[in-house]
């Protein structure tokens, strides 16, 4: 329980916070960041013997009831700046109410719909601050929080990616909590949903500022990707072990894995140090 980070200069709403234990109360361990701002920890959060006074601990910061800010070691689906798949729990005629995996539940004005919420169904929103009165919020309306500048980004570039929308051209994403991309209908081999998060490489950066995106490397490093998926996919086919090493011979490398003895080599090492697959004396095995 106890944080290796360093301990936050101040507190911040909406964020994970490193905050040391400062004192204890009836209600809860009074936590404070570097400038001895202070905030509540309540008693159902506490584990005292992973939370010893003075140590520091990593929270999330949001507000009660009651408007107060309050820390909690329970995670967000999504945290201030990040998108997330709610469901809806409750609607009033001011906004609507989204679990957001955290107790109080995070609140959708009226005036931040697109459309309107049913209870029961999910929407993808993006976690907001208002400055103003220190609340969190959700917003249905993102697109002018897409960033456009896309300098530095190439092509390969691994990224992660949440499926913002289905189209006729396949699938609306958004990339890294920070911009738009499109995975293409005609390149996408399997099943996926609104919601649905996956891990993208970058195909291609265009002009209007969005961003061409894949499932699969591209280039050389597909042919790489591809190399290490086949020796993975054998491995799980022999139940997790195969005799083969650097050692062996290159006609039964290409005859069971398809590829040169160097090849293999090279899979073989890239696996390694993903630490995907152990080597041993006269076999490589799963990890």
């Amino acid at each position: 329980m106890k944080s290796t980070n360093p301990q936050s200069d101040h507190i911040e709403i909406g964020k994970i916070n490193t905050l040391k234990i400062a004192r204890d109360t009836d209600f809860g361990y009074y936590l404070c960041a570097k400038d001895d701002e202070e905030v509540l920890l309540p008693n159902i959060y506490i584990m005292e013997d992973e939370m010893p006074m003075g140590s520091l601990i990593d929270v999330f910061v949001y507000t009660d009831s009651e408007d107060r800010p309050v820390a909690t070691t329970k995670m967000p689906y999504a945290k201030l700046g990040e998108y997330g798949y709610f469901t809806v729990v409750d609607y009033k005629s001011y906004g609507a109410f989204v679990n957001w995996g955290l107790p109080k539940d995070l609140f959708v004005p009226l005036s931040q719909q697109k459309e309107y919420f049913n209870i029961g169904k999910k929407y993808i929103l993006r976690v907001c601050l208002d400055e103003k009165t220190g609340r969190l919020y959700g917003t249905q309306k993102i697109g002018k929080y897409f960033e456009r500048n896309l300098k530095g980004l190439h092509p390969n570039k691994e990224m992660e990616l949440l499926v913002l929308a289905k189209t006729p051209l396949g699938y609306k994403v958004i990339v890294e909590n920070r911009y738009e991309g499109m995975l293409f209908a005609n390149e996408v081999f399997e099943t996926l949903r609104v919601g649905d998060r996956r891990t993208g490489y970058i195909k291609a950066t265009r002009k209007d500022g969005k961003l061409d995106m894949s499932l699969q490397p591209i280039g050389k490093q597909a042919k790489i990707y591809q190399a290490e998926e086949i020796v993975l996919k054998l491995l799980r086919e022999a139940e997790g072990r195969l005799p083969f090493t650097y050692k062996s011979e290159a006609e039964e490398i290409a005859k069971t894995f398809g590829m040169s003895k160097k090849n293999f080599k090279r899979t073989l090492t890239a696996l390694i140090e993903a630490g995907k697959i152990a080597l041993l004396e006269d076999a490589i095995v799963m990890k």
